[in-house]
């Protein structure tokens, strides 16, 4: 592994340590406790980017890949046919799961989020925009990138979308999350542009955090509505 991607890696496993020390020091201002982990993220999360972008300015000169990316129109096309693709692979993951494997629907650390998120609006931009990208740069360029070179991309796929299910900590969902992992993996490789796994994947947590935090309140309702349609029709 190059010295700039380890430190990369130091940075971001600091940033998900930095909560031993962030909720204490936050606890000791007298901040409430509900509203601790929702600052923290923001805090921690845009440290560790501004951190990670600055190691990466050599790359932004010297691209990885650079005579091997795709063109910008098939940039474009990639970028905009990830988007379903990875809904697809997730949609496939979650009905493996309930239907093999008996796992409910649902995950406790989308659940998480959105309550943390409502208690802390601003951390919406972590989850939709600054979460996704620091992931894309850890997971698929630094470890998959790495292991992509030493092995195949089956391999580097797998161990590297193992590895992001379970940072997420929702070991229930951990297909759903290798799914999307995996198929990032594939976006990136297929163009060698980071910036289409990148734009998939803030699409796919923005998508979610539109419904579950801005809409809630509206999707809460079409569902009583729906209900009462099928009470009507159903008897």
């Amino acid at each position: 592994m190059k010295k700039r991607n380890a430190w990369i890696l130091i940075t971001y496993i600091l940033m998900l340590l930095s909560g031993l020390i962030g909720v204490p020091l936050l606890l000791s201002l007298g901040i409430p406790m509900e509203k601790i982990p929702g600052i923290w993220n923001v805090v921690s999360f845009s440290i560790g980017f501004i951190i990670i972008m600055v190691l990466l300015i050599p790359e932004f000169r010297t691209p990885l890949y650079r005579d091997e990316r795709s063109s910008m129109s098939q940039t474009i096309g990639w970028a905009l046919a990830g988007i379903p693709i990875v809904f697809i692979a997730q949609v496939v993951a979650a009905s493996i799961e309930m239907n093999v494997f008996g796992i409910e629907p649902g995950s406790k650390n989308t659940k998480m989020i959105v309550d943390l998120t409502l208690s802390f609006p601003l951390l919406i931009l972590v989850v939709s925009v600054i979460g996704p990208i620091l992931e894309e740069i850890v997971f698929r360029k630094v470890i998959f990138g790495t292991l992509y070179k030493r092995t195949n991309f089956i391999i580097a796929a797998l161990i590297s979308s193992l590895v992001f299910a379970v940072v997420h900590r929702d070991f229930s969902h951990i297909l759903i999350y290798a799914a999307l992992g995996f198929t990032l993996s594939f976006l990136y490789v297929k163009t060698k542009r980071l910036i289409v796994p990148i734009i998939a994947h803030v699409s796919i947590n923005s998508f979610v955090m539109l419904a579950q935090v801005v809409f809630r309140d509206k999707i809460a309702e079409l569902e009583k509505q729906l209900q009462s349609i099928q009470f009507l029709f159903g008897g």
